[in-house]
């Protein structure tokens, strides 16, 4: 007979240390729990803790008001060493840690990125080298051969270390000066690691003249700025860099999209006296929409997805036929005031991006595929040319010229051969994208069809390729940016995201067309859009048949 504790009887101690235990344990999973959750909620926001920026001297001004500004708006510290812009390379370059580089000129952001040192770029303000004197200029300096009087010190920044002595020398060196100043310098001035150290020799009286930036000589009192036409003649491009050793890509970009930003950061880059750049308008989380021919799928469906992750920004992807894509683009215009217009356009071909060119900028052609018959295996019905598509009772499928490019060059493909007419008698099925032709065929619901290279690909294993030799049948995409749009610098790294794609397209059937070049620069506007007369790929790949 089991024995029963009376109702006030002490709790067993074996008990007791469960129920701690359970209570302990609870705890710890809740506190694991909000770590993570926290720490998902941080990476999702993109902004980070802490980010380091390695920050050219001259560049204190704006930076600082700039870092303290975001600091406010999403509690991030920035930590920031300020140099030479060249010192600062090669401490990055010793140490492979940071996040962000600002440089006084591009060139040091350009030789960065060749050395691997920096993926993306950011294009902030532009300024110009001249003379500093103190304020009423004493001794009356008014043109560059006044620094090689006797009477005069003059300071320049060491053109091994600081932006603006690498671009004095080499300004001066195309004027025929460099050599005469050298001497002059180093009998009777100083070179200097950075431009804030050359302002301020000359501000407390032991320089008479030093060559800094405008800029400069706008935010340090007490100095006179003195034009010279062979300092003038040098501009200066402010670039940001996102460092490849950044172990937190999302939140860096998002800084640099802060500081790059035409209504944030460049807002005081402005009021400061730098010529800012138009940049893009500020989002916490930027959306971007990317129009996007259909054949183009398979291949950038992943760089979308990596681009978006790694900027933390929202790609919003239409996949259609050309033809469809570029009539919202007009029905947009006309109804919505260009609301919803994309900021981007990866067209099938180049004929439905000229019928929308005005409306975008320059674009560059990415790569190109070609148009072929596709037969069920084993080709039962024998088809060998398209002059057999021609033949009674033949069933054909093509796709419609006002929907999808496929069907445009289909057309002018077979007016080049003389057989339009012949084989549209022929065909039973027109449909408004590429990716819905080669289905027409493994469903048997026709005997052939007309369609990209790559779009037959997936079904290997259950169809046939016959290749046309014609020059009238291959497809170029060019992809392009938006004039309308507010994210074009976003947009710029969109296209360098593609265009360090090679192997996707490849993998895809696609021929590649860009040159090694266009893979690394970051141009104003994407290059041109050759015509139709260009569109001979330089090398044929192999089809499956």
């Amino acid at each position: 007979m089991r024995r029963q504790l009376p109702a006030n009887a002490p709790a067993r101690s074996g008990a007791v240390n469960s129920l701690y235990v359970l209570i302990a344990a609870a705890i710890v999973i809740l506190v694991v729990l909000g770590v993570v959750l926290w720490d998902m909620g941080r990476e999702t926001s993109g902004h980070g803790d802490e980010i380091f920026v390695f920050c050219a001297a001259g560049m204190r001004a704006p930076i600082e008001r700039i870092v303290d500004d975001y600091n406010r708006e999403f509690g991030v510290t920035v930590r920031i060493n300020y140099d030479g812009s060249n010192t600062l390379l090669s401490s990055i370059a010793t140490h492979d840690k940071g996040d962000l580089y600002l440089a006084a000129d591009d060139f040091y952001i350009s030789l960065a990125q060749e050395r691997g040192l920096v993926q993306e770029m950011l294009p902030l303000a532009r300024m110009r080298p001249v003379i500093a004197v103190r304020e009423g200029n004493p001794k009356n300096i008014q043109s560059l051969d006044d620094l090689f009087r006797d009477d005069v010190k003059t300071a320049v920044g060491n053109p091994e270390q600081a932006a603006i002595g690498k671009k004095t020398k080499q300004l001066l060196t195309a004027s025929g000066h460099w050599e005469r100043l050298e001497r002059q310098v180093t009998d009777n001035g100083v070179f200097e690691p950075t431009v804030p150290a050359v302002a301020n020799a000359v501000k407390v009286g032991a320089i008479d003249a030093g060559i800094i930036w405008d800029t400069t000589a706008k935010v340090v009192s007490g100095l006179e700025p003195v034009h010279v036409p062979e300092l003038d003649k040098g501009v200066s491009d402010v670039t940001l860099g996102v460092l490849t050793s950044t172990e937190q890509p999302t939140a860096a970009l998002h800084l640099a999209r802060y500081i790059a930003a035409r209504d944030k950061g460049l807002v005081t880059f402005g009021d400061l006296g730098w010529e800012p750049v138009d940049g893009d308008r500020w989002s916490d989380v930027p959306q971007m929409t990317f129009y996007c021919g259909s054949v183009n799928r398979r291949a950038v469906e992943s760089v979308v997805a990596e681009f978006e992750q790694r900027e933390g920004v929202r790609i919003n992807t239409v996949y259609n036929g050309c033809g469809i894509l570029t009539g919202q683009m007009r029905t947009i215009l006309d109804k919505d005031q260009g609301k919803g217009f994309p900021d981007t356009y990866l067209a099938c071909d180049v004929y439905y991006l000229e019928t929308v060119k005005e409306l975008f900028q320059d674009a560059v052609q990415i790569s190109d595929t070609e148009v072929v018959i596709v037969v069920a295996k084993g080709n039962p019905k024998n088809i060998q040319s398209l002059e057999d598509l021609a033949k009674p009772g033949m069933r054909v499928s093509v796709g419609q010229p006002k929907q999808c490019t496929i069907g445009v060059l289909t057309k002018q493909l077979l007016e080049s051969e003389g057989l339009l007419d012949q084989v549209m008698e022929n065909v039973v099925t027109q449909t408004q994208t590429s990716a819905l032709l080669v289905p027409t065929v493994t469903t048997n619901s026709v005997d052939a069809t007309l369609a990209y290279a790559t779009d037959t690909l997936a079904e290997s294993d259950k169809i046939d390729v016959i290749r046309i030799d014609s020059s009238a049948g291959t497809a170029v995409q060019p992809f392009s940016i938006a004039r309308s749009s507010d994210q074009k610098y976003l947009a710029r790294r969109f296209y360098k995201a593609i265009a360090g794609a090679k192997e996707n397209f490849e993998s895809a059937g696609f021929h590649w067309r860009l040159n090694g070049s266009d893979n690394t620069s970051q141009p104003q506007s994407l290059g041109k859009t050759t015509d139709s007369e260009s569109r001979d790929p330089s090398s044929k790949r192999l089809i499956h048949q």
